[in-house]
């Protein structure tokens, strides 16, 4: 193989999940693979990163995984001792049912089970609030508007001691039924993490089934009008909807203060996705910091490395929206804090962001000038965007130093387990065999 080794790490195979030893091969172009050889099921190699950007300057200092850590990842985990993240986000599934049948979907939305029980799911909040300190609480499914109670659950959260709500959805319920998104925000709902792939029905009828652009707008009015805070949450799929990231991005800071983020995810293989990718399709985090510097016309100094989570888990970066249009970055790669950071002030980074601001002063008269100190407060809570990414991990391409600062939970049955775990699913070995970069 060409290139030289960079960094040992471990991983699994992609067919029966076995944990192996792995190791990150660089070749003379910059370009990244992660590579593992299982008894059974034979060599596998999966591009990481194009070389794009600059490898060793967006890892800084990460720490490596020490020597026999990890060999029993991501199989006994709950969390394990060895974790080194707490928890900043903790997803709870509150139904599996989905009015939608997306190609990709990390949990399969669309069962026929029956919902669990309020009184579960009320217990299980309570006993998230007292083992995560505070997090921020993601109701997930399926599409959890699904279900008519979800405001009693938010206001259970907030009770119980959960910092911040958020629910992750499609947004038809809610462009739908403008009182159900009042009831949520009455509860205590924070956030709307909503699911928006593209400016065009295209991508919606490819990605999710049909055209949903309108409602989606309809969406976002509603929450406008309901003061509640939207996280637009592309998918990102190669020759589907990567061309679009420049135009995602004018749309929100044309929509903002209702929208107040934009959460970018590459699409990664796990529980129901179209077949196993070959090593093109894969679309890497320097691809789509590249992408979407150069379609929206902003600088890639502006995209900082996650703290909290390990580096190649994704990117935050925060703009001013000029009255032109135009984004003015507040974050700069170079004066960036370094080392580690806390899940704690990962949350709370998260939740100034992403949350809608109480009502404020009317703006200054004039918005075009230089900015006094009150000006630069106002368009911080009304004319700001933040763009962020997580590049989820799926069997193709886990790298179990990356899951062990995983700070992003899913609550499963007691457990507290790291996303890119408790979602794993294994390839088709007739199709896993894939070809490397």
């Amino acid at each position: 193989m060409a290139g030289e080794i960079i960094r040992e790490t471990r991983s699994v195979c992609p067919v029966c999940l076995k944990n192996l030893p792995a190791a990150l091969r660089r070749d003379g172009a910059g370009a990244v693979t992660l590579e593992r050889t299982c008894p059974e099921h034979g060599t596998f190699s999966v591009p990481v990163w194009r070389g794009r950007l600059d490898w060793d300057a967006w890892l800084g200092e990460a720490e490596r995984l020490p020597a026999g850590a990890a060999e029993r990842c991501p199989h006994d985990c709950g969390l394990c001792p060895e974790h080194e993240t707490d928890s900043c986000c903790v997803l709870l599934e509150v139904t599996a049912r989905c009015n939608l049948r997306c190609r990709f979907c990390f949990a399969r939305g669309g069962g026929m089970a029956e919902d669990p029980p309020a009184e579960e799911l009320k217990a299980a909040i309570r006993d998230i609030a007292e083992k995560c300190a505070g997090p921020l609480l993601q109701f997930s499914g399926g599409e959890p508007t699904l279900r008519d109670d979800l405001p009693e659950l938010v206001r259970c959260a907030k009770e119980a001691g959960c910092g911040y709500t958020q629910v992750n959805t499609n947004g038809l319920r809610l462009a739908r039924d403008p009182a159900y998104a009042r009831a949520l925000k009455e509860a205590g709902l924070d956030i709307v993490f909503l699911q928006f792939d593209g400016t065009r029905e295209e991508v919606y009828e490819t990605l999710r089934g049909g055209p949903l652009l309108r409602e989606k707008l309809e969406a976002i009015r509603v929450c406008g009008e309901a003061r509640l805070g939207v996280t637009l949450v592309p998918t990102v799929v190669r020759g589907v909807n990567d061309g679009q990231l420049g135009e995602i991005v004018a749309l929100a800071a044309s929509l903002a203060p209702a929208v107040r983020a934009v959460h970018f995810q590459p699409v990664s293989y796990f529980g129901r996705y179209p077949g196993v990718p070959a090593g093109e399709e894969r679309y890497t985090l320097d691809e789509l910091m590249a992408d979407l510097a150069a379609q929206a016309g902003i600088p890639a100094e502006s995209f900082l490395p996650s703290r909290c989570d390990h580096p190649l888990c994704g990117f935050h970066s925060s703009f001013l929206i000029e009255p032109g249009g135009g984004l003015r970055p507040l974050s700069s790669i170079t004066r960036a804090p370094k080392g580690r950071g806390s899940a704690r002030v990962n949350r709370e980074y998260v939740a100034r962001r992403w949350q809608r601001g109480p009502e404020t002063d009317p703006p200054p008269a004039d918005l075009s000038g230089e900015m006094d100190f009150d000006t630069f407060l106002y368009r911080v809570r009304n004319a700001s965007l933040t763009l962020s990414a997580m590049a989820f991990q799926d069997a193709g391409n886990l790298n179990l130093e990356r899951l062990r600062r995983c700070s992003l939970h899913v609550y499963d049955r007691g457990k507290v387990l790291p996303f890119c775990a408790k979602y794993l699913t294994p390839m088709d070995p007739l199709s896993a065999g894939m070809p490397g970069a």
